[in-house]
């Protein structure tokens, strides 16, 4: 196993750093020497919440390399009957590693529940990450309680509360303090409801409904159960209240029916509305609609009488059904609509300027498309490399930036979260070597490392062939590109000769990969999939049966050669399915190839529009980071500029007169 002469220099350096590493164990064996089996014992038993186990196991782990994630687990798991005092010994402890902020990060919560605002405000000015968004809130409440709210707390409390999609004591119980005291209006506390309601998630949209009118909870049950027997129910909308609660009902029947929900906004209930009712709720019956790729989307959106009435997710979707159906000033004064931050994301940023392109086009507006391409134009990443090209260039590999010295090398060696991340990692504990990294990356320092120290960083886990860490941390330089780091070729022998025998671009290969397992070997998915090309086990038997693979079976998925034979066989198959289309093979490999079959449907599209509008968020960013892999690959390879617009065409419905290929594809 590789990773055997990793984890003594490892644990090394660990123990030369004084973290107590087991560099003796690890030096010898094909698995994780005892020591290290603590730690996985550990993890399995807080996973179990059996603290009896991990008090008896603590001891054992006391000097190991990861002995900080030992303590971390005993203490988490009884946090809510430990003593102060065990709190802050340990956080004196372990002062500076990630499992101190961790576990400062729970007794936050903790604190914030039991409403123990002295000793949160005591605490919470040492959390480094500041990333929790109750967390937020709950200082958000402190503030407001003292009287030293900002005057922009309504603005904070939207953006973590509207954020969080399951209920939540923190934002909650900061909006009902916020309402109360005049400093939040009613109207988001109701659009906090609407977003719940259409998320399906009951509890949080009681939970704000709560904060303006406790009276009508009950409603807000029945409507959630059964909107068109409520809507019909009720004949006028006396009062804010009464409205609010129709337009949630009216948002509830519309995920399941648009059109059903289009029809009683029309003819029963828009007339009770005010502008902004009426027109969020077009606004979700839009987005509803055009989620089914529907024409009667654009119908929907155009009822929105202004846009501004509705948030970024609603008006991306007038974008997107816009796009599709060539409505291009529409297009443009939706993303106009949106928030500045949203304007910012790249996509929105392309289509504004392609909007702008459309017609007549006055000096200005050519003007102030060029300026919108040139600020993403770039090999990096979708939109960034279909601005390069309106711009007239392609893509091709950017200059490497000045090698790493062997200080800088050394420093990211010696950095004791690197190290343990690694660690923890190359033992099978994944996910907290992932935490723990990207803390050391990201957040153990504000701002996070310098780009010269990413670049260390990265290519520390490169050498270890730990490649997702490596890819994810070179990806954050911004002033320079490392494509060595970024889009790594490992197993490059077995991948580009598979790949060669079933007729596949190598790059194309290499493109999925890198955004299925980012060349993790033991990789499994949620769902099942396993190996560097996330084959699913059915899918798997299909692929060997129509390739003639005799004597498969599943658990040959993880070895590399197989998998990587049953996954390009699986995906050349799928893209002589759909005649040569990269975005719908790539959208079939995600999401099974049902569901682009029925998405093909309807008007013929530049795939970029058709990518967009794909109803899968996974899916829709899948297909763009596949297809933007992919014309990076394809440079590496060939050392030449490539294109992306050429892999994309066209796409619309499927040629009936041509017989299926592969119609029993899983």
């Amino acid at each position: 196993m590789h990773w055997m002469k990793i984890l003594t220099p490892l644990a090394l350096s660990l123990s030369l750093m004084g973290m107590g590493g087991s560099a003796q164990a690890l030096a010898v064996g094909a698995a994780p020497t005892a020591a290290d089996q603590v730690l996985i014992d550990m993890q399995q038993a807080f996973r179990k919440k059996d603290r009896v186990r991990l008090a008896q196991l603590l001891p054992q782990a006391r000097g190991h390399a990861l002995e900080p994630w030992a303590a971390y687990w005993e203490l988490r798991a009884r946090l809510e009957d430990a003593q102060a005092s065990e709190v802050d010994a340990f956080l004196q402890r372990w002062a500076g590693t990630y499992q101190e902020d961790r576990l400062r990060n729970d007794q936050l919560l903790l604190l914030g529940q039991r409403r123990d605002w002295s000793r949160f405000a005591a605490m919470h000015p040492a959390f480094r990450m500041g990333d929790d968004r109750e967390v937020r809130c709950y200082a958000l409440t402190i503030a407001q309680i003292e009287g030293r709210a900002p005057q922009d707390a309504a603005a904070v409390l939207r953006e973590n509360w509207f954020a969080q999609r399951d209920a939540d004591d923190g934002c909650t119980h900061a909006a009902g303090e916020l309402f109360s005291a005049k400093a939040l209006p009613a109207i988001d506390v109701w659009r906090k409801a609407r977003l719940a309601i259409e998320a399906n998630r009951v509890r949080a949209a009681r939970d704000a409904v709560a904060i303006v009118a406790t009276d009508v909870l009950p409603q807000v049950t029945q409507l959630n159960d059964a909107p068109t027997k409520f809507l019909r129910a009720h004949s006028t909308a006396p009062g804010r209240e009464r409205k609010e609660l129709m337009v949630l009902a009216l948002i509830k029947l519309a995920t399941s029916d648009p059109d059903s929900a289009a029809q009683m906004l029309d003819s029963k209930w828009s007339v009770h509305f005010n502008a902004e009712e009426r027109n969020w709720t077009w606004g979700v019956i839009g987005k509803q609609a055009a989620l089914r790729l529907s024409p009667t989307a654009n119908e929907y959106f155009a009822k929105v009488s202004r846009d501004t009435d509705l948030n970024d997710e609603l008006l991306a979707w007038k974008v997107r059904a816009a796009l599709r159906a060539g409505q291009w000033d529409m297009v443009r004064k939706a993303i106009t609509a949106m928030s500045p931050e949203a304007q910012k994301d790249s996509a929105w940023t392309y289509w504004k300027a392609r909007a702008l392109l459309q017609g007549r086009v006055t000096d200005a507006e050519r003007a102030e498309a060029t300026a919108l391409l040139r600020s993403i134009a770039g090999p990096s990443g979708f939109y960034e490399q279909l601005a390069l090209e309106d711009l007239g260039e392609r893509v091709s590999v950017p200059p490497a930036p000045a090698p790493l010295t062997a200080e800088e090398k050394a420093a990211a060696r010696a950095n004791p979260g690197l190290n343990r991340g690694l660690y923890a990692i190359l033992i099978g504990l994944r996910r907290e070597g992932v935490r723990e990294w990207n803390y050391a990356t990201n957040l153990h320092e504000r701002g996070g490392l310098g780009e010269r120290e990413l670049l260390a960083a990265a290519d520390f886990a490169c050498q270890y062939e730990v490649w997702d860490r490596c890819i994810n941390t070179s990806e954050r330089t911004q002033a320079v590109a490392d494509y060595s780091q970024r889009y790594p070729m490992p197993f490059e022998g077995a991948v580009v000769a598979h790949s060669r025998q079933v007729g596949l671009d190598p790059a194309y290969v290499y493109g999925l990969i890198r955004q299925e397992s980012r060349f993790i070997m033991d990789a499994r998915s949620g769902v099942g999939a396993s190996g560097l090309m996330q084959v699913m086990p059915a899918t798997a038997r299909w692929t060997a049966k129509k390739i003639g693979l005799t004597g498969f079976t599943p658990d040959q998925l993880h070895d590399r050669d197989t998998n990587i034979t049953i996954g390009t066989a699986y995906l050349k198959l799928a893209l002589d399915d759909f005649a040569g289309s990269m975005a719908l093979a790539a959208a079939a490999y995600n999401a099974g190839p049902g569901r682009p079959r029925n998405w093909r449907n309807g008007p013929v599209l530049d795939a970029a529009i058709w990518a967009e509008n794909v109803p899968f968020t996974e899916t829709r960013d899948y297909v763009k980071k596949v297809l933007a892999n992919t014309t990076n690959y394809a440079a590496l390879l060939t050392g030449k500029s490539q294109s992306l617009r050429e892999r994309l065409g066209k796409i619309g419905p499927r040629d009936a007169a041509v017989p299926e290929v592969n119609k029993d594809l899983p």
